[in-house]
This record gives C-alpha cells, structure tokens and sequence, in this order.
C-alpha cells in the first residue's frame, strides 16, 4: 500500500501489514491478563509460556509483551533469534544480548560472566532481566537444559532470569517430556492462544470501522 491509498484513507501504516506496530495490535483480555501476570513475575523471575497453533497470535503476543516492557525502568530484556543454534552459538547470543564477552568453548566462564551481570542487574533495578524465546519448539533439549541451571541459583532455591517461552503445540508437548520436566515445572504463568472464531473477527472489524467512521 502506496503513501497516496494511507493518506487517502487517513492511514499511519498498512493494516494489512506484518510490520504494524505493536502499539497497533489487538491486546485481547487473554494477552492483557497474561502481560501483566509478567510484569508481577519481574521481581521473582522463573519460566512463562505462550504456546498455541500456528497463526493463533503467539508472535504478536510477544511483540506486545515486549512493548509493555520496554516502558519499565531499567529493565534489560533480550529476544534470542536463534532457538535452534547449538550451545556454543546459544551463549554467543546471550553474549551479545546482554552486552557481555563470552568465550562460547568455556561454559563454566561464560556462565559465571552471565550470572554475574545478571545479579549486577538484580541488585540495581530490582528487576530479574528477561529473555524472550520465540519458536522455543526448535531448542535442542541441551539449550534448555543450559538455560535451566543458568537462571537459578542459591541450590535452585533463586531465579535470577525471567524466560518467556513462545511456540506451537509440538513445545507443549516436549516439556511434557521427561527430559524437560524440570523446566515445566518452572513454568509460573501460561498463556494458550486460539485462533478467533469468524464472529469475533467480525466484530472487531465492525469496532475499527465505527471508531474510523467516529473521526471523519
């Protein structure tokens, strides 16, 4: 859509668009709830997660999230791009995420630098930093693994990183798994998202063309 058909129809952006702006996106009840159940957990850290069909709205669920915690104070939150990369590749993300040097071949430093700015973090904002995983269904089991003893401490009896996880039926059926048990039991808020019946699209619809009509 030409910057001629926006302005025609008083138009910031294409409605149309995979790039509309977070701002712009439908924050249902379910989202809303789920959001601010994170924003409660930010003291305490732990796992969350978002899971539903392809096409139900996980993505655009994080990409609200992560608008709303933009607007905390000192808060870091990081998005890791890459769920499926090994471990090496996995700690040289966090490396860049969270503004550390890592040495992705010596684990037991980089996790020791990683824990460090964490707690750095903790005791300046308060605030446990956050990580938001998006298709978390193409971890490997040893990432998880990796992340699970990353974000406790204190004999597991600590988190000191929140974790958002965002994927599709086939992660709500891995973390049912034995290997990935104790990362479930971690899991503090849920979020499951459906794809919206056709009369509830109609009626949102209906609502953006009554509030358009409300301004001409």
């Amino acid at each position: 859509m030409n910057k001629k058909l926006l302005g025609l129809y008083g138009l910031k952006f294409n409605p149309f668009s995979q790039q509309v702006p977070a701002t712009a996106l439908l924050i249902t009840p379910q989202i809303d709830s789920f959001c601010w159940r994170i924003e409660q957990q930010l003291g305490e850290g732990g796992f969350a997660l978002a899971a539903g069909e392809p096409g139900s709205g996980k993505s655009a669920a994080l990409r609200i999230l992560s608008e709303r915690l933009s607007s905390v104070r000192d808060l870091c939150v990081g998005l890791l791009t890459r769920p499926q990369a090994n471990l090496a590749d996995f700690y040289r993300e966090l490396g860049h995420l969270f503004g550390v040097a890592l040495s992705p071949h010596s684990r037991w430093n980089s996790s020791k630098v990683l824990r460090e700015k964490w707690l750095a973090h903790i005791d300046a904002a308060l605030y446990r930093p956050v990580l938001l995983i998006d298709e978390a269904q193409e971890m490997r089991e040893a990432v998880f693994s990796e992340l699970r003893l990353l974000s406790s401490a204190d004999l597991d009896s600590r988190c000191i990183l929140t974790i958002i996880l965002a994927g599709d039926q086939r992660l709500a059926s891995r973390l049912g798994e034995l290997e990935l048990l104790p990362i479930a039991s971690r899991i503090r808020s849920r979020l499951r998202l459906e794809s919206l019946p056709p009369k509830q699209l109609a009626d949102c619809l209906n609502l953006f063309n009554d509030n358009y009509s409300s301004l001409q």
